[in-house]
């Protein structure tokens, strides 16, 4: 296991260690916006996997099978997922394990929001049989203890590969900060019922927010995972950064357009629930107000 300064370090260095110019790295999208960059900066190509709406954006089997060519060499796995919400169950995690076994392929899993699944306990790739010897497991502090700011994460994987990322670490980094290795000795011993409690103040915000939207009939998928929902706003005829500049600048909230996480994230927004459910129903309400508008206008 390596320590590094959050999961961003770990993905950064993970990618450098293992990657070789040419090499493909698959991205999933719509996901985390460091990735694809984080591979252009090691020297890989970063080849986009289009996740669908239709399949509550998990990666399938056949997906993954369509994208991968000879010069393929790691999957990043980013799930449970920013900013959809979408997770992966055990039974798509051994489906897509197929392949990658199949095609001699690495896994990044990035598995930040772990913590944050609301209906079985989130299932990790390392636990499908074959894939613990090829598989680089990210995590960290500022989701699951709310250490957002504290810097901590860590990467768990084969001893030849943590220690090639220990190599980069050493000289860029130094060491994680002293005072939030401590801070998470703490919360890893003290913290089971605080991360119970917020999961459970979560998945309150996350089902009022899917009422509410099958309220105002604005589509969208029921997420299981991170602290994000994902609707669709096609209806109203505006690109995803339009849609959020006027709900902005008319209504005072502000949302994600869903193309900074990819372009096929295009007609979509994302609405964090990290937030008092006080000010996540006077946003609703905004958005009600909003969205009743723009149909008036069709």
């Amino acid at each position: 296991m390596l320590v590094t300064v959050g999961g961003s370090e770990a993905i950064d260095i993970a990618l450098r260690a293992m990657v070789d110019p040419g090499d493909e790295v698959l991205i999933p999208q719509p996901s985390y916006v460091s990735y694809e960059p984080c591979a252009v900066l090691a020297g890989a190509k970063p080849v986009i996997i289009e996740l669908k709406h239709e399949n509550q954006f998990r990666l399938t089997a056949q997906e993954l099978e369509d994208a991968i060519t000879d010069k393929t060499k790691i999957l990043i796995l980013p799930f449970p997922n920013n900013p959809t919400g979408a997770i992966m169950e055990r039974k798509d995690l051994e489906a897509i394990a197929e392949v990658i076994l199949k095609h001699d392929l690495f896994v990044l899993s990035d598995e930040i929001y772990a913590e944050l699944c609301y209906t079985e306990k989130h299932v990790s790739i390392v636990n499908i049989d074959g894939m613990r010897e090829r598989t680089i497991l990210i995590n960290g502090f500022s989701k699951s203890h709310a250490m957002t700011g504290w810097r901590l994460g860590y990467a768990c994987g084969p001893k030849e590969i943590i220690e090639q990322m220990y190599k980069i670490h050493q000289f860029c980094i130094m060491c994680a900060p002293t005072t939030s290795q401590y801070a998470a000795i703490d919360a890893l011993k003290n913290g089971d019922e605080d991360v119970q409690m917020m999961r459970e103040a979560y998945n309150q915000r996350r089902r009022y927010l899917v009422h509410a939207f099958q309220e105002m009939k604005l589509e969208c998928f029921e997420p299981f995972g991170a602290f994000y929902i994902f609707p669709c706003i096609r209806e109203f005829g505006l690109t995803s950064d339009e849609f959020a500049t006027r709900f902005l600048n008319e209504e005072k909230v502000a949302v994600v357009p869903g193309t900074a996480f990819g372009d096929c994230g295009e007609g979509f927004i994302r609405i964090s629930y990290a937030y008092s459910l006080e000010k996540l129903k006077i946003a609703m309400e905004k958005l009600e107000h909003f969205i009743n508008r723009l149909r008036a206008e069709k």
